[in-house]
C-alpha cells in the first residue's frame, strides 16, 4: 500500500511524493543546518520535470531528478535557496526562471544567468500541467509563490521564504517590509485561496491556509 504523503523530511533522509492525478510532487531536504526543502514537479502525462529552488547537495537533486530537467525555479535571491544551481544548470541545461526584482542577484551570487524574469502572473508550463506565478516582495523584493491549481483537487502553493505554518518569512526587522509582505500574502493569498490549499515552504513542514487564516490579525499584530 503506498504511504500517506505527509511533507516530513529531514536532511539526508528519503524524499516523500504526492502523487496528484496529473502531477507528482517529491519533496526533498538538504543541508543539516539550514534544512532547505527542494520540491521536483514532475508532469505525469509528459515526464516534463521542474525543479523548484536547487538549494544544495546537487549529487542529490542530479540523483532526484535523473540529471533531467525542463526547468528550474528560484523563489528568491537569498543563498541558501540556489548553492547547488550553477551545478545543477551545468549538468542539465535547464533554463532558470526568477523574481525580476531578485533575477540580476541571484546571477551575481551564482554565476547563472536567469532565462526568464518572472512576473505577477505568469504562467509556467509544466507539460500539461501549469504553475502561475505570485510575487510576494516583503521577504526580499522578488521573492514569488508558485501556485499549482489542481483541477481534480485542492490548490498546492510553493511559498518560498514568504509564508510557513505560524507566519510569514522573515523581514530581518523592517517594519515596512513585513507591512508589505503581510499585505502581499493576505491579498494575493488568504483573500483569493480556499482554506483547503495546502502550501509547501522553503524550510520545515508544509502547511493548510485554514489552519493560518485564523492567525492573521494575530500576526499583524505583534509585527512578524
Amino acid at each position: 500500500m503506498a504511504m500517506t504523503y505527509t511533507g516530513d523530511v529531514s536532511p539526508g533522509g528519503p524524499a516523500d511524493v504526492r502523487e496528484l492525478p496529473n502531477l507528482t510532487i517529491t519533496k526533498l531536504a538538504v543541508d543539516e543546518k539550514m534544512a532547505n526543502n527542494c520540491y521536483l514537479l514532475t508532469c505525469r502525462e509528459t515526464d516534463v520535470q521542474v525543479l523548484i529552488d536547487a538549494a544544495d547537495d546537487s549529487a542529490s537533486l542530479l540523483e532526484l531528478c535523473g540529471s533531467r530537467l525542463d526547468a528550474v525555479l528560484t523563489t528568491h535571491q537569498h543563498w541558501d535557496h540556489h548553492r547547488a544551481l550553477a551545478d545543477v544548470v551545468a549538468a542539465t541545461g535547464a533554463p532558470v526562471s526568477a523574481g525580476a526584482p531578485d533575477a540580476d542577484a541571484i546571477t551575481e551570487q551564482t554565476g547563472v544567468a536567469i532565462t526568464a524574469r518572472l512576473q505577477h502572473g505568469d504562467v509556467i508550463p509544466v507539460g500539461r500541467c501549469s504553475l502561475e506565478v505570485i510575487a510576494l516582495a516583503g521577504h526580499t523584493p522578488g521573492s514569488v509563490a508558485l501556485l499549482y491549481d489542481d483541477p481534480d483537487g485542492h490548490p498546492h502553493l510553493f511559498t518560498g521564504d514568504s509564508l510557513f505554518p505560524g507566519g510569514v518569512g522573515s523581514t530581518f526587522g523592517d517594519a515596512q517590509a513585513f507591512a508589505t509582505l503581510i499585505e502581499e500574502v493576505e491579498t494575493k493569498v488568504f483573500d483569493r485561496l480556499p482554506d483547503e490549499t495546502w502550501f509547501y515552504p522553503g524550510h520545515g513542514k508544509d502547511g493548510q491556509l485554514g489552519n493560518e487564516r485564523p492567525h492573521l490579525a494575530e500576526w499583524r499584530e505583534r509585527g512578524w
